[in-house]
């Protein structure tokens, strides 16, 4: 079973891939496809929930976020 991360009132994961997604030009729909093709699926429903900090996030789904933006755990965890 994999560790899901929960957002709290100090850290907004959803915000800050929100924010950092849209600082490099990149779509929704995209950044779902560039984690498909690191074998992380994703829907674009559940990226929305994500960003909108209504749904946890998967340790996994995280490490792929980062990768796919190229940006840090320390940008994504401000």
């Amino acid at each position: 079973m994999e560790q899901k991360i929960k957002q709290d009132e100090n850290i907004h994961i959803g915000h800050n891939i929100r924010e950092i997604r849209k600082a490099r030009g990149i779509g929704k729909t995209e950044l779902v496809r560039m984690l498909d093709l690191a074998d992380v699926p994703m829907t674009r429903e559940t990226l929305v929930k994500i960003e909108r900090e209504i749904q946890h996030i998967q340790a996994s789904q995280l490490r792929a976020i980062r990768d796919a933006l190229q940006t840090t755990y320390d940008e994504l965890l401000k």
